[in-house]
């Protein structure tokens, strides 16, 4: 890298320029004025790069805490959408009921009909955000989806498939959110001997 060379006696016994410290007029003294400069270039880019380093740094930093920040809002507000399509469902209840205690519900048939047109835009809005029910009723059991609470004897069903489903059962995409509550069929008990 660098040569040093051995200067002159007469320099050596020249004394420092002033502004240079002792250590500075040694290594100026062993140094030649292009090997000075060099030197002095490449501590001006060594700490070009330590700024570079800092700076690189601090935005790393901050890039992570903003990152934390915006994983904890995404986890915060993840159910934004699905809240904003059910809130008008919401609103429509709320009518329904507010008919029922006003006494406007003189015609029983048309307020049934709203609370079913309510159900079927609860179950479409439940439809678009993957949520599926569970078909369990005439199925083969299956304990991945239902949970059996019952066994009854049937002639018309044959073994092992639901005889009835007590309460619905929902997925969410392919992941089970709830089985189905379901009675299996069992074979009949063999008539007693007479």
């Amino acid at each position: 890298m660098f040569s040093f060379m051995k200067k002159s006696d007469n320099t050596e016994n020249a004394p420092p320029p002033p502004n240079e410290t002792a250590a500075e007029a040694v290594v100026a003294a062993a140094l030649t004025p292009e090997q000075l400069e060099e030197l002095q270039a490449r501590a001006a880019k060594a700490d070009e790069n330590w700024e570079r380093l800092l700076r690189t740094t601090a935005d790393f930093d901050n890039f992570k805490k903003r990152a934390a920040r915006e994983r904890q809002d995404a986890a915060r507000y993840a159910n934004e959408s699905l809240v904003q399509k059910l809130i008008p469902i919401l609103d429509n209840f709320e009518m329904a009921l507010a008919a029922t205690q006003a006494g406007a519900a003189a015609n029983p048939q048309s307020l049934a009909d709203g609370v079913a047109m309510i159900l079927q835009q609860f179950k479409s809005t439940l439809a678009e955000a993957g949520v599926e029910e569970v078909e369990a009723a005439g199925k083969p059991f299956d304990p991945n989806l239902h949970e059996a609470v019952s066994q009854q004897e049937s002639a018309e069903v044959p073994e092992g498939q639901v005889l009835q489903q007590l309460r619905k059962g929902y997925r969410l995409r392919e992941r089970l959110l709830r089985p189905a509550t379901v009675i299996v069929a069992k074979p009949p008990a063999p008539a007693p001997a007479a």
